[in-house]
């Protein structure tokens, strides 16, 4: 079994998600086992792309969740219905003991993240982290720490949106 966690940007430009998606599928095809686990916290962007591809690969999908209130006051009207069918196809569901969303809530769930995993998948611009804690570049610099292989995916010509 390979335990494949993700980090990534929430702001992936329009014309960046299709070479973004190409780049999770050819990886994550290189990296599959017959067991198969991608742990995401599904927030909109990279997450939700790499749970997409995992379970397009026959691969189990385990979702952590923040906090108890993430998907009211952090998941937007337009993408639940994407968001409520991950979490439903999700293998296991961890939601973090956290009421609230925020700071906390996102480096405890990242934490868990990266408790076990084999490699760390990053689809991150590769700037560094904005001192708000729990962002993408974060969540590298822990793996590093912990030894984590990571692979980051990140195509030429890949935009977040507004910059």
């Amino acid at each position: 079994m390979v335990t494949i966690a993700v980090t990534g940007h929430i702001d992936l430009a329009d014309e960046a998600v299709g070479p973004i998606r190409a780049g999770l599928r050819d990886l994550l095809a290189e990296l599959r086992d017959d067991a198969l686990v991608g742990r995401s916290c599904l927030a909109r962007g990279a997450d939700t792309l790499f749970a997409e591809e995992i379970l397009s690969l026959g691969g189990s999908l385990s979702a952590i969740i923040p906090s108890r209130d993430y998907r009211e006051a952090v998941v937007r009207p337009a993408d639940l219905t994407e968001f409520d069918a991950l979490r439903d196809a999700a293998a296991e569901v961890t939601v973090m003991p956290y009421e609230h969303a925020g700071r906390a809530a996102y480096e405890a769930a990242n934490r868990c993240l990266l408790q076990g995993a084999d490699r760390l998948v990053a689809v991150w611009d590769g700037r560094a982290p904005t001192g708000r804690g729990g962002g993408t570049a974060d969540t590298v610099a822990a793996a590093r720490l912990a030894g984590v292989a990571i692979d980051v995916v990140w195509p030429p010509g890949a935009l977040r949106s507004g910059t």
